[in-house]
């Protein structure tokens, strides 16, 4: 895929002075930290690592806020509404991605509403068979065989498990089994793997790991485009014949589009620096995610990228919600 670089204009020199004062200035009250899930979420527990390190670069309180409804778009129309220069959210993919395209109503512009600060943590999704089904090309070629008789399960239409099983499919010429969505999420979605209702699902790895070492369910590769450290000794989907499939979750560090230049400058720098602390890191990686960290043009580009990407297959397979 071909990457462009979105070029964000500089400020004049006119009003650089002042915005730099007012980030030496600032924050004169506490943080907010705004995220779209219940606590103890993933979300949430990101949110809640980096606050430590925000507020002992600050020297003011960092407060987690849990604004929960709508997969996280509630409280990302909160932060594109806020005006008190002091309101940040922890949002994730869909939010920026694809919401726009699958709520016809969506009460904020993902690309115009916030100001990008820094893509936080990436995680690959697993997919995910059967125990009895066999591994690698062999698995592709058999699903191939079977077309429209099979099923794969997702948590719900427009979830990253329907959306990236739609993306395999078209990547997978011949690959064509049949959306069940679960209203009970992952969990019913592995009883459904293990009793055979469905034969392939994408998972995050925390929920597939203790299946697949259980002997449950079986691992056919990673998402992302290389081997991850968030699920060893799984192969990536490219070593099982997918080519250049390359999906993952993340979460992402936003404010209010109004958010002064020289503050989000600071913010995203403090964070950048905080994910490449070692300890931060590996708190990361025991609560399912891989610290990454970028700069803001690099996450917009990011963005840019993914919302076509996933805009193409919401497009082609007409999905849309309420």
């Amino acid at each position: 895929m071909q990457r462009r670089t979105f070029i964000l204009a500089a400020a004049t020199a006119g009003l650089a002075a002042p915005l730099i004062a007012r980030a030496k200035d600032w924050p004169s009250q506490p943080i907010k930290l705004v995220v779209g899930f219940p606590g103890g979420s993933t979300p949430d527990m990101v949110a809640r690592t980096l606050s430590e390190p925000l507020s002992k670069a600050l020297g003011v309180p960092v407060i987690v806020e849990n604004k929960s409804g709508a997969s996280g778009n509630i409280a990302a129309e909160y932060v594109a509404k806020a005006t008190d220069g002091v309101t940040f959210g922890i949002v994730i993919n869909g939010n920026l991605t694809s919401s726009q395209m699958l709520y016809p109503n969506l009460p904020y512009d993902p690309f115009k509403d916030f100001s990008y600060l820094s893509l936080l943590t990436t995680a690959p999704l697993i997919l995910v068979a059967p125990a009895s089904e066999p591994s690698g090309t062999a698995f592709f070629d058999l699903a191939r065989k079977e077309g429209d008789k099979w099923n794969y399960g997702s948590v719900g239409i427009g979830s990253v498990s329907h959306l990236g099983m739609e993306l395999l499919k078209a990547d997978v010429p011949g690959l064509d089994p049949l959306q069940i969505p679960y209203n009970g999420g992952n969990p019913a979605v592995v009883t459904a793997l293990i009793g055979g209702q469905v034969q392939m699902a994408l998972m995050p790895p925390g929920t597939a790991l203790p299946q697949v070492k259980a002997g449950k369910l079986k691992a056919i590769g990673v998402t992302s485009a290389q081997e991850s450290d968030l699920a060893p000794g799984i192969p990536s989907l490219a070593k099982a014949g997918v080519k250049d499939f390359n999906l993952e979750v993340w979460t992402a560090l936003v404010g209010p589009a109004s958010l002064p230049a020289a503050v989000q400058k600071k913010v995203s720098d403090i964070v950048i620096a905080a994910l490449k602390e070692p300890a931060i890191r590996q708190k990361l990686l025991v609560q399912g995610w891989q610290a990454v960290g970028t700069t803001p043009q690099e996450m917009r580009v990011r963005v840019e990228e993914e919302a076509k990407l996933l805009g193409g297959i919401i497009k082609s397979q007409h999905i849309r919600l309420q």
